[in-house]
């Protein structure tokens, strides 16, 4: 997720347990989350462009560094990866998942 949970304080979120490590760097831009979130409900034209769209962000080598971090940690610990979005079919976690697949991590299938 782009931005921490409203109304949270920085010094509550791992004591409240809303998460321990925060990588906004994962998240899509606020201008992509704004697109995307302009057609309601979001249709299969709108998810096929934003795709392309989110992985194109992610391709920056900051990012995919990040990712490898992720995917070689996945193998001694065990994390998750949150955000608000209710569909995770159509949130950037399930292109993020599989950017981390494709780096080697060790995902737990639900």
């Amino acid at each position: 997720m782009r931005r921490p949970p409203r109304g949270v304080k920085k010094e509550s979120w791992a004591r409240d347990d809303w998460f321990d490590q925060w990588f906004p760097d994962l998240a899509p831009s606020a201008e992509l989350v704004r697109w995307y979130h302009e057609e309601h409900p979001i249709s299969d034209a709108r998810w096929k462009k934003y795709v392309p769209r989110y992985r194109r962000e992610m391709n920056t080598p900051e990012r995919q560094r990040l990712i490898e971090l992720l995917a070689r940690l996945s193998h001694h610990a065990d994390f998750s990866v949150g955000c608000y979005c209710e569909d995770g079919t159509r949130c950037h976690r399930s292109l993020l998942q599989e950017m981390l697949r494709q780096h080697g991590a060790q995902i737990a299938e639900p």
